[in-house]
């Protein structure tokens, strides 16, 4: 214990010759901290016992804790009066350990343990841009009628709700439960159950995943382009135009090695120059960056909403984040421990938002721990590209009062899934002044109105709350950072507290929302985006099959390229299915069938079957040249060309 402690107080004292030195933000006492390493420095290393009178003065009783009293004043195997020297040691390192983690002590410079707050835009940085920030968040009104007109929109939604519940009487999906005790009453909600699937749904599935031609993920790639372009987003780092012969095989290639997860070897070819290992490893030095990966994806999102069939799946206004988790068997400082998913090992995760196009808008990767999910609003702040999304949905892991109101500021919808969607509080807000509420109130609905949003303590904070909407939105601080900042062991700071009541307004709207008695049409809506998340990752996997399946980079740069390749080439496979099965679907019609929007809509482009990730790549680019055309489709009802084995 006591050779650990000196340790930790060693690689504080290297951090701090190079620079790196501990502020205080708090009432703790890093003045223990400092006396306590100039007391190290002077005494032998073995003296582990002070006396009372050459001991106390360095020792600061308030500092050690109840539990650690006794092991640092009352050690029985010392003399009476003596401070055990290596308990208080210990204590100390524990107090500051613990004081990093709630945020009260911070390191600089430091990325991961710098104050955030310190990154805000303030003074003239941020009246300078001010106006053109609060402009583009529709935040231009004064905190007053801001949250007058949210208050109204609240009140409108709570007297909808009971309008609702009132014309539904006893086939209302939801009940209100009054407990016999008294107090909150509860909303208990029926079950979201499963859509049936028309037998002309059906046929329509099955008929249009035949006619998809088989193809090879090089062709595939080699095809999208020959559409959109994206692979000339592949620009030299040093922004010269190149001349390099065959680069777009070579890109293909690195495509193919990266996303499948197999490495160079398989694509390598000594007898063709633009796959050659020294060809490939150039053009994965220069060429693949995340900022060139971004632009080609942003080329296959646009492309992906002008097809006719990808415009009848959503209008991109609604977008789901959430997670895929790789584990990582290599020593990396970007991975991370979650036992649930990864056991003993380590892990990052990749996390992504798809848009109602299903198409990948945005992506990053982060440190696979439990609290990963506080990275979701990152990740739609750091779109490749198409529409900027109203409505997010999420499952329940990201889900704070706190994130409601980044979300609300920054102009989503924050629409996260509740597991425990009867037990959640629902908030109320008083009109503004001269505004009275109808003598009725909500009706019924009073008995679960029983809390009130705190509109004073977001006034009082407005300023400063604008001022972190303009930082996040210029990319000067982190949401997980904030999101840290703002909560620290379940007791928000004054400002987080204000996210907190400002968020209460939205979540309160999304609630009335999930449980609308008569319809279901918001709840299926998110249902059926987290769905489309879900069968993405799937996809991902199958692409992602080398290795098996586990990202062996060691430095963040790699894991972030290499998933960021996956994502790019799940967005072209998506692109190719999307336009082959509106293809198939024009086919039909043409030939008569009668087919229906409403079942054109539930169509999916997450089938792989027809497409062959493994065992053979070959890059062919002059079968895939502009002018082609599309591949014919084939008949649906041919022989399965699959293995017996189905392989």
């Amino acid at each position: 214990m006591r050779e650990y402690a000196y340790i930790v107080l060693r690689v504080v004292d290297f951090l701090a010759e190079r620079g790196c030195d501990l502020f205080d933000a708090s009432e703790w006492d890093l003045q223990a901290y400092r006396m306590l390493r100039t007391e190290l420095q002077a005494r032998p290393v073995g003296e582990a016992v002070w006396s009372k009178e050459a001991g106390l003065r360095e020792v600061d009783a308030e500092l050690v804790p109840a539990v650690w009293k006794r092991a640092v004043f009352s050690n029985a195997k010392l003399p009476q009066g003596a401070v055990d020297r290596d308990a208080y040691v210990v204590c100390v390192l524990e107090q500051l350990h613990r004081a990093l983690h709630r945020r009260d002590v911070f390191a600089s410079p430091s990325n991961r343990w710098a104050d955030p707050r310190a990154r805000l835009l303030d003074g003239p940085r941020w009246e300078a841009m001010r106006a053109d920030v609060l402009a583009g968040l529709s935040l231009t009104e004064d905190a007053e009628e801001h949250l007058a007109q949210l208050v109204r929109g609240l009140d409108a939604a709570w007297r909808q709700m009971a309008d609702r519940l009132e014309e539904a009487g006893a086939e209302a999906k939801v009940e209100i439960v009054v407990p016999e005790g008294g107090g909150c009453a509860r909303l208990s909600v029926d079950k979201l159950g499963a859509v049936g699937e028309p037998e002309s749904l059906s046929w329509l599935k099955a008929t249009t995943e035949a006619m998809l031609p088989g193809i090879d993920l090089p062709d595939l790639l080699f095809e999208v382009h020959s559409w959109t372009g994206f692979l000339d987003a592949f620009g030299h780092v040093s922004e010269r135009r190149t001349r390099m012969e065959g680069l777009l095989v070579s890109l293909v290639a690195l495509l193919v090695a990266e996303s499948c997860n197999i490495g160079l070897t398989p694509v390598i070819d000594p007898e063709n120059k633009s796959l050659t290992r020294s060809r490939l490893s150039h053009v994965d030095q220069n060429y693949l960056r995340a900022d060139t990966i971004a632009a080609a994806n942003a080329a296959l999102i646009t492309a992906q909403s002008r097809i006719e069939l990808a415009q009848m799946w959503g209008g991109r206004l609604l977008a789901s984040v959430d997670g895929l988790r790789f584990v990582v068997p290599v020593k990396s400082i970007n991975s991370g421990p979650s036992p649930k998913y990864y056991g003993y090992k380590r892990g990052v995760t990749w996390l992504n938002a798809v848009n109602d196009q299903v198409a990948g808008i945005g992506a990053m990767v982060v440190r696979g721990t439990p609290r990963d999910s506080l990275y979701t609003l990152d990740t739609l702040l750091n779109l490749d590209g198409g529409v900027k999304p109203e409505m997010v949905a999420t499952d329940n892991a990201s889900y704070s009062d706190m994130a409601f109101g980044l979300y609300k500021i920054l102009g989503f919808r924050f629409a996260p899934g509740f597991r425990d969607l009867a037990d959640q509080r629902f908030w109320r807000a008083d009109l503004p002044d001269g505004e009275a509420p109808a003598a009725a109130g909500y009706g019924p609905l009073e008995a679960i109105a029983c809390n009130k949003v705190n509109l004073k303590r977001i006034a009082t904070h407005w300023p400063d709350m604008l001022r972190v909407a303009g930082s996040l939105i210029t990319n000067q601080v982190r949401a997980y950072d904030l999101l840290r900042m703002f909560g620290r062991e379940g007791h928000p700071t004054p400002l987080g507290a204000a996210f907190a009541e400002y968020g209460r307004i939205d979540k309160t709207m999304h609630l009335l929302a999930l449980v609308d008695p008569v319809e279901d049409t918001y709840r299926r809506l998110m249902s059926r985006q987290l769905t489309v998340q879900e069968s993405r990752h799937r996809l991902a996997r199958a692409i992602c099959h080398g290795g098996p399946g586990q990202i062996r980079q060691a430095y963040r740069e790699g894991q972030e390229d290499q998933l960021a390749a996956l994502g790019l080439v799940l967005n072209a496979v998506v692109l190719w299915n999307t336009r082959y099965l509106d293809a198939a679907v024009a086919q039909l019609r043409a030939e008569g069938h009668d087919i229906k929007d409403e079942d054109v809509a539930r169509l999916s482009p997450l089938k792989d079957r027809h497409i062959n990730f493994l065992g053979r790549y070959l890059f062919n680019i002059k079968a895939n040249g502009p002018g082609q055309g599309l591949r014919p489709l084939r008949d649906p009802n041919a022989p399965d060309e699959q293995d017996d084995d189905g392989d």
